[in-house]
């Protein structure tokens, strides 16, 4: 896309269609990823699978989102995000209905690595078309917005899934979400657009390597397994350790995760549009949210009641999600528009080892030493790499981005944020 038609695209209002949209989409595959938390328990006791084998079928899912991850985000600058968002959100709906009629814990975790495989793809080509059709001075709000999805679908899930099984079991709440995202998907297809003079660019597979080679990359991509290791190690373990620590109910435990997500809900375009008006200033913001992500995991696992975890739960959701659309907004920065797919794909992946691996660890760690804090510890290591990663960043290095889009991939202009920054 060309520096002239990427500053039309981003004055024009279709742009909020496009955030709506890729919004909606990673919003259904965060509900898809964050209904096994308050369901895992009932599909363990169903399935006959134990307390620490239900990380696996976790893991199970994350293995399959990573490897996606890694693909998606090429697939998304080579094809264009309208159309991986839309098919796989669709796919990943068919599976979560498949998990839903599982009946063995080989094939529930064999569905669980399907759905994260296609569910895997929303987040690369949404960052792909929003960079396409927002400045780089507005993407801070707009990533915000998009990360919304990540602690909204926390909060759906564990609004609705709770009384879903109650009621109709819990094969009811896959078989509901599953619909829904593929409905999500009928409307992306629908009515998306990729970025205006993006059907110009020649259908050809980018080349990662400069990214590969980009040093801020891979530290963003350390930085954001940490941080992801603390976030959904709690959404994936919370609510069984409270459960099985504290002996709190299904429901007040999905309580406690809805409100920590819940605060994360307005935090996230707050944080966004703050960094927007003092000139897209990333790098300190996230080391000072990943260090009270650190404090405030460690506060929640000396809690032992009810209602210290609804007192910690809000702070806890700001620190253990609103470093995420300030990392998001740093990405096409180092990048590029061009490579922002790929980008976007290769970091997350990283990002996402942290989800892979932490579900396995803490039920291990929680197994062996029944201790609701040693659990919590051992969350908190993850944010605390993240902020000393965030730390070595070079931020406003002069001509990084125009440096790297300059790179051999494809014959065309630097884009905007390169003509700007460099």
């Amino acid at each position: 896309m060309t520096v002239g038609s990427t500053s039309v695209a981003a004055r024009r209002p279709y742009r909020w269609a496009v955030l709506l949209l890729s919004w909606a989409a990673f919003t259904m595959t965060a509900v898809d990823r964050s209904t096994w938390g308050p369901a895992s328990v009932a599909v363990g006791e169903h399935l006959g699978v134990s307390l620490a084998g239900l990380g696996v079928f976790a893991t199970g899912y994350y293995i399959g989102y990573v490897i996606s991850n890694a693909c998606g985000g090429v697939l998304t600058d080579w094809i264009g995000g309208r159309v991986v968002i839309s098919s796989t959100l669709f796919a990943a709906g068919g599976f979560m209905i498949l998990f839903g009629e599982s009946t063995s814990a080989a094939l529930g975790i064999a569905f669980q690595a399907c759905i994260g495989f296609f569910a895997g793809c929303d987040y690369s080509a949404g960052v792909k078309l929003i960079s396409q059709w927002f400045r780089s001075e507005d993407r801070g709000f707009a990533m915000g917005v998009f990360m919304t999805a990540t602690s909204l679908g926390t909060v759906i899930a564990n609004a609705v899934v709770p009384s879903l099984i109650e009621s109709s079991g819990w094969r009811a709440s896959y078989h509901v979400f599953g619909v829904a995202s593929m409905a999500v998907a009928v409307l992306c297809f629908a009515f998306l657009r990729n970025g205006t003079g993006a059907e110009r660019e020649p259908r050809r597979l980018p080349k990662v390597g400069p990214l590969l080679r980009n040093r801020d990359l891979l530290l963003l991509g350390l930085a954001g397994f940490g941080g992801l290791w603390g976030t959904y190690g709690f959404i994936t373990w919370a609510n069984a350790l409270m459960a099985k620590g504290s002996g709190l109910s299904p429901v007040q435990a999905g309580g406690v995760v809805a409100i920590f997500a819940v605060a994360a809900v307005a935090a996230k375009p707050f944080i966004g549009l703050v960094t927007d008006l003092f000139g897209g200033r990333r790098k300190v913001p996230t080391v000072l949210v990943l260090g009270s992500f650190v404090v405030t995991l460690l506060l929640f696992g000396t809690a032992d009641s009810l209602t210290a975890y609804l007192w910690i739960a809000p702070f806890l959701g700001v620190a253990a999600y609103v470093y995420s659309p300030l990392m998001v907004a740093l990405i096409p920065q180092l990048s590029g528009v061009r490579l922002a797919g790929s980008a976007a794909g290769v970091t997350n992946a990283f990002w996402q080892l942290g989800s892979t691996v932490v579900p396995v660890v803490l039920g291990v760690v929680f197994q062996a030493t029944h201790s609701f804090f040693a659990a919590f510890a051992t969350l908190a290591v993850g944010p605390l790499l993240g902020m000393l990663m965030m730390l070595a960043i070079r931020e406003n290095r002069p001509g990084h981005s125009a440096q790297i889009a300059a790179l051999p991939t494809i014959a065309e202009p630097a884009p905007l944020e390169g003509k700007k920054e460099g």
